[in-house]
């Protein structure tokens, strides 16, 4: 299984040794967490949590699955889910679509249902606003991945939740209606595609 070549080129160029020890540190449990189950032969699944399910857990949820695809990692599904459902915000869709995901918007509602195409032979991840325990999401056996504070905070117990592990991104939201508004989602996309990188190139196949 091949990513599409802008993804590919993409990734390429991303540099993970540039991680801090301390974010290393923080991204180790995820990738112990992935090693055991792929060790024991095990299906994988992981839901990134946040508060709305608008633009961190989406984008940690599609650059993982990449990731998982570029390092040839099987038997892994990433998800997303909030504490609430809101939309997918638009300028998440338009950052992955810069970074060579073709992405298709299949209805027009408040909270519009996305196809995200990243590999020619695979069918695309489907993506829109949910709670963390609303279908399509995993109801058992999963790693919970607390990707902003609020939802950390406000979710102490995630049912269903083998393991939970925490990874905090700065909301990007901060940026919405000024000039910097595209310059930080992009640095957040890449800060998270870059973490993923690391995770999924530590994995012991």
């Amino acid at each position: 299984m091949k990513l599409l070549k802008p993804i590919e080129e993409y990734i390429e160029m991303l540099d993970a040794a540039s991680l801090s020890e301390e974010r290393k540190g923080i991204l180790q449990p995820l990738i112990d967490y992935i090693n055991a189950k792929t060790e024991a032969k095990q299906p994988i699944q992981i839901n990134f949590i946040c508060t709305h399910n608008s633009r961190r857990s989406h984008l940690a949820q599609v650059w993982a699955q990449a990731m998982a695809v570029n390092y040839k990692v099987p038997n892994i599904e990433c998800f997303s889910g909030g504490t609430e459902a809101t939309a997918v915000y638009p300028m998440v869709v338009q950052i992955l679509e810069d970074s060579g995901f073709q992405i298709s918007k299949e209805t027009s509602a408040e909270n519009p249902i996305y196809h995200i195409t990243y590999a020619p032979a695979i069918a695309p991840m489907i993506a829109f606003s949910k709670k963390y325990d609303d279908d399509p999401n995993p109801q058992s056996n999963f790693a919970a991945v607390m990707t902003c504070s609020q939802a950390d905070a406000g979710c102490p117990f995630v049912a269903g939740s083998e393991k939970r592990i925490s990874i905090m991104y700065e909301d990007p939201k901060i940026s919405d209606g000024t000039p910097q508004q595209k310059e930080t989602y992009l640095e957040r996309s890449q800060q998270i595609a870059t973490e993923m990188k690391y995770v999924f190139s530590k994995i012991n196949l």
